[in-house]
């Protein structure tokens, strides 16, 4: 039995299709699917688990040990708001939480995968290396951050990173995002944007060396990102932070033009005043170092900017139906696909 934490949300339940595609249906989903007109829970319907749990109900189950033959715990569940500012809150949900699912999972020697983030990495002056070493020196611009760092700090202290592997997710984008609002990738606003005006809103830039739009993120494909879990599900050995990204910065504009192409519109880009709110913290650059992953043996090549955005436009996006379905994956493709 794997656990998926967050399993009904953005990556979760991308990584329960990923899992669900290989023949993998032995999961226990824990979340909180909040109210039904919110759609958290369409990211579900189609695929298979065996059982599902409320998060507050998991840490009673594991103390009383009334959860066997666990072999894994994939922990994506937390609050993901970079504007979130309850601190206490992100404190529970996101190191409380954190730091009870990993103190079991070494008491019962049962493989933990979870969700650190590339918001660790604050302005990037302390560069984008997901050595261990490096962790003391990140320097988070939002409270989100911080407490996936404390997470990452508390492990690495009392030897979690041993035996676990840190995700250190970058700007993920694709389908089973639909929940979160404005918390949903520039290419999910881009499409409705698109499909609504013809025209793209894009922050101007508010720095004299970056262009408006050339503002320059590491954008990664969440098909991308399931694949590496799944990796790490079979790879033990592959322990300690990992950066998920591509390993390439590419511009909003990149992103938008490519979004344009995929619906077969003709390129219109408006440029707005970036909110002072979030002025002062906005990261103008971000690029994932993927030296540990590579070093530790992952050799599939990421996809591109365009085909990602290509895939998650038409075959998604596009769709009257555009959640992550396994009734709708071709097995018989899948089984003979080539290991990316």
């Amino acid at each position: 039995m794997i656990i998926i934490t967050g399993g009904a949300g953005f990556i979760g339940s991308a990584m329960l299709w990923e899992l669900n595609r290989h023949g993998i249906d032995e999961v226990l989903i824990v979340d909180d699917l909040g109210q039904a007109s919110e759609g958290k829970w369409l990211n579900l319907r189609g695929l298979r688990f065996a059982d599902f749990i409320h998060k507050d109900d998991l840490s009673g189950l594991l103390e009383k040990n009334l959860l066997s033959g666990i072999e894994a715990v994939i922990h994506m569940g937390a609050i993901s708001a970079t504007t979130e500012q309850d601190a206490n809150l992100l404190l529970r949900n996101n190191y409380e939480y954190s730091k009870m699912l990993a103190s079991w999972c070494a008491a019962k020697s049962v493989r933990f995968i979870y969700a650190s983030s590339a918001a660790t990495f604050g302005d990037g002056s302390a560069g984008y290396s997901d050595g261990t070493e490096a962790v003391d020196r990140l320097r988070p611009l939002n409270m989100y951050g911080y407490s996936k760092q404390l997470f990452d700090l508390w492990a690495l202290r009392n030897g979690i990173l041993d035996h676990a592997a840190g995700l250190k997710f970058y700007n993920v984008y694709g389908p089973n995002e639909y929940h979160k609002g404005e918390m949903s990738s520039v290419v999910f606003k881009a499409f409705h944007q698109i499909r609504e005006s013809g025209n793209v809103k894009l922050f101007r830039s508010h720095r004299p060396e970056y262009q408006d739009g050339e503002q320059l993120r590491d954008f990664v494909y969440v098909k991308d990102c399931t694949r590496i879990m799944k990796w790490l599900l079979e790879t033990p050995s592959a322990t300690g932070l990992f950066n998920v990204g591509t390993g390439q910065a590419r511009s909003f504009r990149d992103l938008a033009i490519a979004t344009f192409d995929a619906m077969g519109v003709k390129p219109s880009i408006t440029f707005i005043p970036m909110p002072e709110t979030i002025r002062e913290k906005y990261q103008y650059y971000t690029c994932a170092d993927c030296g540990n992953l590579r070093n530790a043996g992952y050799t599939a090549p990421m996809t591109s900017l365009e085909e990602g955005v290509r895939d998650y436009v038409q075959n998604h996006l596009s769709k009257e139906h555009p959640h992550l379905d396994i009734a709708a994956t071709d097995m018989e493709t899948i089984n003979k696909e080539p290991s990316r």
